[in-house]
This record gives C-alpha cells, sequence and structure tokens, in this order.
C-alpha cells in the first residue's frame, strides 16, 4: 500500500467508494439468483416401492436392468428421489 498524503485522500475516498458499491451491485445480484442446493433425498426399497406402486421384485428387476439406480450402504440399498422423478415420463393421450 502506498502512503497517501491528505490532499489525495477525497479521491482515495472516491475510488473505495465506487468498489464498494460495485461489489454491493454484485452481492445483491448473487443474492437474488442464489438457490440453495436440495438436500439428496434417499429412498429405502420400500419407499420406492410403494410409491411407484410396483413390488419390490419389479424394483430388484429394474435395477438389475439399469432402468432405476440404486446405492448401497453397507447391506442397504437406496435409491434417490430426484432420479425416480426424472425416470418419469410422460405419456401422450
Amino acid at each position: 500500500m502506498k502512503n497517501l498524503k491528505f490532499e489525495d485522500l477525497p479521491k482515495a475516498m472516491e475510488t473505495v467508494i465506487e468498489k464498494l458499491t460495485a461489489l454491493e451491485f454484485e452481492l445483491n445480484t448473487i443474492k437474488q439468483n442464489f438457490q440453495p442446493k436440495k438436500p439428496v433425498e434417499l429412498l429405502t426399497r420400500e419407499e420406492t416401492a410403494e410409491l411407484l406402486k410396483i413390488s419390490l421384485t419389479t424394483l430388484w428387476h429394474w435395477s438389475k436392468k439399469g432402468i432405476l439406480p440404486s446405492y448401497g450402504i453397507g447391506n442397504r440399498v437406496y435409491y434417490k428421489r430426484s432420479e425416480i422423478e426424472n425416470r418419469l415420463v410422460c405419456f401422450k393421450h
């Protein structure tokens, strides 16, 4: 940082205020456009089958065929709600 003289203070303050104003504008823009990330919701096999109104056997087959990816923690199997919703397709009547 350079040494400032008393005569240079008004110009320096003007520069600081301009930069603060620009930062404030950017911060407000970020605030307006900010969308918090939704946490990943994991469903058990039973919850997934109930949601889709299918049997556990059908769910197992869909997982093996890659229709609906599954995730494991230990010996437990989970499905991501977002992936289930993305796999649903709209049929035109």
